[in-house]
């Protein structure tokens, strides 16, 4: 899920630190170092863009990699919406803003598909850097609901929507919301591309 990369409409929480231009350099920077990471015959990789309009004119992606609009609502919203309109198969849903993320923690994130029905990369804030559904029933029509997003009850008000599903966890990672972030992933020299890159440790 990705966002277009202008000053004052991503990482505000990081712009109050850095300033708005800074911020969204960075942020355009680390989604596209992601996108050249997670590259992989074995995974088609999707873009989920907003604006809507916005992100499906962009220059700024990749030009050969699909990409459907987001839409109106809140994170679950919009994340349900693509759950449910991709066809059938496990998905596996990530932001753009963690550093950490590997192509060998998504292979993880599918292979945990092939045995539970969801998955999720827990992060070290409370929330998630990454839900997946393996789809073998039904979207739950509750998934995200009540869910309070932004906050350190994320992942544990979204494992409570799914209640009768087989659940595996992944590795903690950090993203970056704050300059106090930024500095912990510069200090721990996280980012990087390797398959090793550090992992933050969940409360």
């Amino acid at each position: 899920m990705v966002k277009e990369p202008r000053p004052g409409r991503v990482k505000t929480r990081l712009a109050a630190g850095i300033g708005a231009t800074a911020a969204a350099w960075w942020f355009r920077h680390q989604t596209a170092r992601l996108l050249r990471n997670l590259r992989d015959p074995r995974w088609q990789m999707i873009l989920a863009v907003a604006p809507d309009r916005e992100g499906l004119r962009s220059r700024i992606w990749p030009a050969d990699l699909p990409r459907w609009p987001q839409g109106l609502g809140d994170l679950g919203d919009r994340m349900g919406r693509i759950f449910r309109a991709l066809p059938p198969g496990p998905v596996l849903i990530v932001g753009a803003d963690i550093p950490g993320i590997t192509p060998a923690l998504v292979r993880d994130g599918f292979r945990a598909l092939g045995d539970h029905d969801a998955v999720f990369g827990p992060a070290q804030d409370g929330g998630y850097w990454l839900i997946g559904l393996a789809r073998r029933r039904p979207v739950p029509p509750g998934l995200f609901d009540g869910v309070r997003w932004s906050s350190e009850h994320a992942l544990s008000d979204t494992l409570a929507t799914l209640p009768d599903h087989r659940i595996a966890r992944l590795a903690c990672l950090r993203d970056v919301d704050t300059l106090r972030d930024l500095r912990a992933l510069a200090a721990a020299g996280q980012g990087s591309r390797s398959d090793r890159a550090p992992r933050a440790a969940c409360p």
